[in-house]
């Protein structure tokens, strides 16, 4: 700090000055022409200064911060920390806050130490918070159990800088010990709590606040947006793969309660990622439907941190890290230039040529028992209604339908222009042999299966399709690459992305993975009616027994409402 303070006080000699650019003011949503000057990665003068060395002309230019996303689990991307890292700076993205939750599911402590070591030579700043729900719920298998004893020697990491959602609600409600203890233990570092506060009352958004949980990024329309922020939260605007929420929270927003809101990602495939990035894709949305940029990229970068407690970021000002962004105009975001930490970065696209070693423990987790055609068997009586998943377009929640469904010799048979199909979860840590069966409706698949490893939270085995042959030759090829996504008709494997990492993550380059995803998708539209949709990521959700209304586990259907298993046959 005192020798930014004397560089402050004599600005010769400075690393870098940007020449008359227009900044943009976060704080207090104008802009204004200056220089400004950075030294040892931080803005250390704003003005007009007469150096002539170290200088870069960005007239005509808009001066931003640097992008933060507010909520992100970089497993969803498919690939390591690192990968991830190369293919969102581009975009425009410096910081993310991520959960790494996905991986502890599966791996555990192992899985965690993985995500931060890989994420520590990123050219990105990976910000972690520690999973609070591991597993999320006791209604399904998982690979492993954190208790806050498992989370104390993490804590002190030096990218370690809160408690990730607590999705666990009932442990609050209850104030379960080790939820408590987690919650004491992050709060005597004074970092920040998340939340997962999906379909709660006004009355348990009152006991969330109590339990200084005060953001929450579960949100899905204008009515839950405010009143969240009525009750004190920060509320993370998400726009993924899966769920879109933006567009219906937008009208919440305006001048006077801006600074409460903010984006997030959540989860997004990597091929959506490298096409549109993630924030960046979220402010122009938001502009494009109204939003004014200003407030927008205000979202995007001071709320976010001030909403997890980041100090000196997501600002153009005097000791601010210098994260800053170059762009064109404040609609497009075209970008000349990304400087991090003060350095105008070269996005080239080659991967680093040294990465970190992989454990093993997290590289064989494919722990199946052999699944058998009778085991997919569906009971149902003639004229015997059941309870369906019903997907509804870009969201995550569900709803609960009842119908009547086809059978054949006493067992549910899917009808393809009802657009009733087959679901399947297989336990893939313990080698239990659980397998869940159900009926969901919204896929529009027209033939063959679908399966990946990906399966929010416990991320066991979950396919979908239109036969059973198809179905077990797909969860089968999972076995066989030790994890993935599979497309299977009449017989033989289509396409497939293998990710060997905690089934969830490939250790191959983003621009590979990339590749494969966009080939897997080109396949998937030979058999599926809705192009529109991300198929395996909407597949992997209806998985999570936290978000409402119905949702299949390997233990069975599961009603979230009543927090309860229930039976496909009424």
């Amino acid at each position: 700090m005192s020798d930014l303070i004397e560089k402050a006080k004599n600005l010769n000699d400075v690393d870098l000055i940007l020449k008359n650019g227009e900044i943009v003011d976060v704080f207090s949503l104008e802009t204004f022409k200056a220089d400004i000057a950075i030294y040892k990665g931080y803005i250390v003068g704003i003005g007009h200064f007469d150096a002539i060395e170290n200088t870069v002309d960005v007239s005509n230019k808009f001066i931003i911060p640097g992008f933060i996303d507010g909520h992100i689990h970089i497993e969803s991307t498919m690939v390591r920390p690192s990968e991830f890292s190369r293919a969102i700076i581009k975009h425009g993205i410096t910081t993310v806050v991520t959960d790494p939750h996905e991986i502890a599911n599966v791996s555990g402590i192992d899985g965690i130490k993985f995500m931060i070591n890989d994420a520590a030579g990123a050219s990105v700043d990976i910000l972690m918070k520690l999973p609070s729900s591991v597993p999320a719920t006791r209604f399904e298998n998982n690979g492993a159990t954190l208790t806050s004893e498992d989370l104390q020697q993490l804590i002190d990491e030096e990218s370690v800088i809160g408690l990730a959602e607590v999705m666990d609600y009932p442990a609050v409600v209850h104030h379960e010990k080790d939820m408590m203890e987690k919650i004491r233990m992050v709060k005597e570092k004074k970092f920040i709590i998340d939340g997962h506060a999906a379909g709660l009352t006004d009355r348990e958004l009152d006991i969330y606040s109590i339990a200084s949980i005060r953001n929450d990024h579960e949100a899905v329309n204008k009515e839950e947006a405010i009143r969240r922020v009525r009750k004190g939260f920060n509320v993370l605007v998400r726009e993924g793969s899966a769920a879109k929420d933006l567009l219906a929270i937008l009208p919440a927003i305006n001048e006077r309660n801006s600074t409460r809101f903010s984006f997030c990602t959540d989860d997004k495939h990597l091929d959506e990622l490298i096409a549109e990035g993630t924030i960046n894709h979220a402010i122009k949305l938001a502009v494009t439907n109204g939003l004014d940029p200003l407030i927008a990229i205000q979202m995007a970068t001071i709320n976010n941190a001030l909403c997890h407690g980041i100090e000196n970021k997501g600002a153009v000002a005097p000791g601010y890290l210098a994260d800053l962004l170059i762009v064109d105009n404040l609609k497009d975001l075209t970008i000349h230039h990304v400087i991090k930490s003060g350095k105008i970065m070269k996005i080239d696209s080659k991967p680093k040529q040294e990465q970190i070693l992989i454990p093993s423990s997290i590289m064989q987790s494919v722990k199946l028992q052999s699944i058998s055609k009778e085991m997919l068997r569906i009971p149902i009586k003639d004229q015997q209604k059941a309870h369906i998943i019903e997907i509804l377009p870009g969201k995550i929640i569900t709803k609960k339908r009842i119908d009547f469904v086809d059978q054949e010799d006493g067992f549910f048979k899917p009808n393809l222009e009802k657009d009733y199909l087959k679901m399947v979860v297989c336990e893939r840590h313990n080698h239990t042999g659980h397998v869940g069966l159900g009926i969901v409706h919204g896929l529009k698949l027209l033939s063959g299966a679908i399966a990946s490893t990906v399966a929010h939270d416990s991320h066991n085995i979950v396919a979908a399709g239109t036969n059973d042959e198809d179905i077990l030759i797909a969860i089968e090829r999972l076995r066989n690459i030790q994890g993935g996504l599979v497309i299977v008709k009449n017989g033989e494997v289509m396409a497939e992305v293998q990710l060997p990492i905690a089934g969830l993550m490939s250790d191959q380059p983003y621009e590979f993975v990339g590749k494969q995803l966009t080939d897997l998708h080109e396949k998937l539209e030979m058999i599926v009616d809705n192009h529109s949709q991300n198929i395996f990521m909407i597949l992997s959700f209806l998985c999570l027994p936290v978000i409402p209304e119905l949702k299949l586990t390997d233990k069975g259907l599961f009603d979230v409402t009543a927090f309860e298993h229930i039976n496909v046959g009424l």
